[in-house]
């Protein structure tokens, strides 16, 4: 005895009817970054030699880097030193100063009117705290 079978019958798929999905965002960084507006104070060195020292407020923090608006012009791979002001509510209230060193790795112009530029810096690996009374 011979079975039939039914033919398989492939439908096709309408691609205008088939549901659009969001592209996924893929976040490649290694580190969180939090959006903490503390303020710094950034010194080092212009490509022509000439010392600086620029007070602003970083946009972002993690623990390998940072990003900042400077009037002064950097390029990248520039060592800098940065200064940042711990909040008094995370030093049970005394005026704590974080000290680090880094090199700029990206630059970014922040629009045609403005003088910023935004730089985004690795941190080494060496810091210190400075405790004021």
């Amino acid at each position: 005895m011979v079975e039939k079978t039914k033919p398989r019958i492939k439908k096709k798929i309408d691609k205008k009817k088939k549901a659009k999905t969001a592209p996924a965002v893929v976040n490649r960084r290694r580190e969180w970054r939090f959006e903490l507006p503390l303020p710094a104070e950034i010194e080092g060195q212009l490509p022509q030699g000439k010392k600086f020292k620029e007070k602003t407020i970083l946009e972002n923090i993690s623990s390998t880097g940072a990003y900042f608006a400077l009037d002064s012009s950097l390029v990248v791979g520039s060592k800098v030193n940065l200064t940042i002001e711990l909040p008094p509510e995370i030093t049970e209230g005394k005026k704590v100063k974080l000290s680090l060193d880094g090199i700029t790795v990206r630059l970014e112009k922040k629009g045609e009117k403005a003088r910023k530029q935004g730089v985004a810096v690795r941190f080494n690996r060496d810091f210190h705290f400075q405790v004021e009374d």
